[in-house]
């Protein structure tokens, strides 16, 4: 209502690429962040890609003063890379690991050591008057690598499906949602659409009263000198990946004010934040004379057709799968066969059958050696492509039955 009084608050959502050893000008550049947001003086920041615990912990001890609330979510074998840090008090947390995140053979990539999440911090911001119960999420989504033959698409809709899912069973004591995060998925991609379809999440670009930075508001963009060019030679102005969204679900407006991108350096220097350009935005949160109700997630007319455009994804990664466990459990049955083999011929060999001939000792061991590796390696590939085919089948039935409510409500 006009007059109303309002929240104004500021959110900074950054991708850092902070890699120990790997991420170049990882330490400088990670200070200069820090000096960035204590001088800016945000509400709410939203990190990804904080690698190291000490890279976190320098944070907290600069950012004290400005945020005073912060909390690094972990997970995985190296960590999620999340954390937070609020001007608001923080009053719950809860981390959810996604069930499908990659392969661990896939050792140049890394996303399944990593454990990708979504971390939650539920707060109260209060200010001008205002106070409303606000839910906060930083995540990060598998990352595409390549867009032709994108192998982790099915986990990375089965991952966006989840996150939907996630939010709409974790808001209800909320009146606003906010999400900022690296969903490494293009904004007309099935995963996007499918996440705010089902979720009513409302793209902070998109509804912008103004908008400042790169163009169509990518955060990988030619200009930066960290990233991939590689990466955008389909895309020359850059890609947008990095999303802050938001909802309002009882008796709140929110609307954004401002959104801002860097291009390609950060401000006043000469080098970026990161290999992703961060986002900031202006939000106006409002009490509305009349509760708007609690429901998240109103029907689009057009979510059965997202629905049944991820389903087919995910039926696609399920086949995949489920030939990738046979191939798998095939390469383990031959592996026991040739041990059996093996073990025959020592047997036969200690009872003298083939004493005529000497018993070759070190060929043998080394082929039991191979093929009992082997028979270790494709168990174990089997029974992870087990639990793929399980969530997938999973995520696939899930979606059927919401597609087959969606098809017969009015």
């Amino acid at each position: 209502m006009e007059g109303e009084p309002t929240l104004r608050l500021r959110i900074f959502n950054l991708n850092c690429w902070a890699i120990r050893y790997l991420s170049k000008r990882r330490r400088q550049r990670v200070r200069l962040l820090g000096d960035t947001l204590r001088q800016e003086g945000f509400d709410l920041v939203l990190l990804q890609e904080v690698w190291s615990e000490q890279d976190y912990s320098e944070l907290k001890v600069k950012l004290a003063g400005s945020y005073p609330f912060s909390h690094y979510f972990r997970s995985g074998v190296i960590g999620s890379g999340l954390c937070v840090f609020s001007r608001f008090p923080i009053l719950d947390m809860l981390l959810y690991q996604y069930s499908l995140n990659g392969y661990p053979y896939m050792l140049q990539h890394g996303d399944w050591f990593c454990g990708k999440s979504v971390g939650l911090v539920g707060f109260a911001g209060s200010r001008a008057g205002v106070r409303a119960p606000l839910l906060s999420l930083s995540l990060q989504l598998h990352a595409e690598y390549c867009r032709d033959k994108d192998a982790y698409l099915p986990h990375r809709l089965v991952q966006a499906w989840e996150l939907a899912q996630f939010i709409r069973h974790t808001s209800k004591a909320a009146d606003v949602v906010l999400l900022g995060g690296d969903l490494n998925m293009h904004p007309e991609d099935v995963g996007i659409r499918l996440l705010r379809g089902w979720t009513g999440l409302q793209d902070a670009f998109a509804e912008a009263m103004h908008f400042e930075g790169c163009k169509n508001g990518c955060t990988l963009v030619p200009d930066n000198c960290f990233t991939d060019k590689s990466e955008l030679l389909p895309f020359p102005l850059g890609i947008r990946i990095d999303y802050i969204l938001y909802k309002a679900i009882s008796s709140f407006t929110v609307k954004c004010e401002e959104l801002k991108t860097t291009t390609g350096r950060a401000p006043g220097v000469d080098i970026p934040f990161s290999d992703h350009e961060a986002v900031m935005a202006t939000l106006h949160i409002q009490r509305q004379g009349q509760p708007a109700g609690a429901t998240l997630g109103t029907a689009d007319p057009a979510l059965a057709d997202v629905v049944t455009e991820a389903r087919a994804e995910v039926g696609a990664g399920l086949r995949a799968a489920r030939q990738q466990r046979h191939s798998s459990g095939r390469m383990a049955v031959l592996a026991l066969l040739l041990l059996l083999l093996q073990a025959a011929a020592a047997l036969a060999a200690l009872a003298g059958l083939g004493a005529e001939q000497p018993f070759p000792k070190l060929s043998f061991c080394l082929l039991a050696f191979l093929a009992l590796g082997v028979l270790v390696l494709a168990t174990g590939l089997h029974l992870f492509h087990t639990m793929e085919v399980k969530m997938l089948h999973g995520t696939e039935d899930q979606m059927w039955m919401v597609l087959r409510a969606l098809q017969e409500r009015p």
